[in-house]
């Protein structure tokens, strides 16, 4: 198994967070050797509009590298970062697109990409018997309870 370094990147709103971990998932499922590189990877993001986001570039990059005839400005540009900094040829690069993007198709629902709150949430589940909570719990945010206690802490 490879081992790839645990990266954490840290931005301000507006500053390309999105684009490059888009770029940085593209280039770790492009230097494997199997198209189902996607299914161990965890990405992990604060909202459900990102992470929907990340989801949406991702394919629509893998797409329009499999057919750069038809990718738009923005792709086109992404795929050349992606040639430049993994050392692959556009062919190389279009023909394992394609591989990758059939097998996210085939596999969506190993498609990783969700939130801290989705990925805590099934930790919990995983491990509920484990932790002693029943099998039907439901977690609960009870703001203003939550809120009242911080502020007392």
């Amino acid at each position: 198994m490879e081992n790839i370094p645990f990266k954490i990147y840290s931005a301000s709103a507006g500053s390309g967070k999105t684009f490059t971990l888009v770029k940085e998932y593209l280039k770790i499922c492009l230097r494997a050797r199997s198209p189902q590189k996607f299914m161990a990877i965890l990405a992990i993001t604060f909202t459900n509009k990102a992470a929907a986001e990340m989801k949406e570039r991702i394919i629509k990059s893998l797409k329009a590298f499999s057919n750069p005839n038809n990718a738009e400005q923005a792709e086109l540009d992404m795929m050349t970062l992606i040639t430049e900094e993994t050392g692959l040829t556009k062919k190389e690069l279009q023909s394992k697109s394609q591989l990758i993007f059939e097998s996210i198709l085939h596999n969506y629902s190993r498609f990783a990409i969700g939130t801290i709150d989705k990925f805590t949430y099934r930790v919990l589940r995983t491990f509920a018997q484990d932790l002693g909570l029943p099998n039907n719990f439901e977690v609960e945010m009870e703001h203003k309870l939550l809120l009242k206690q911080a502020v007392d802490l």
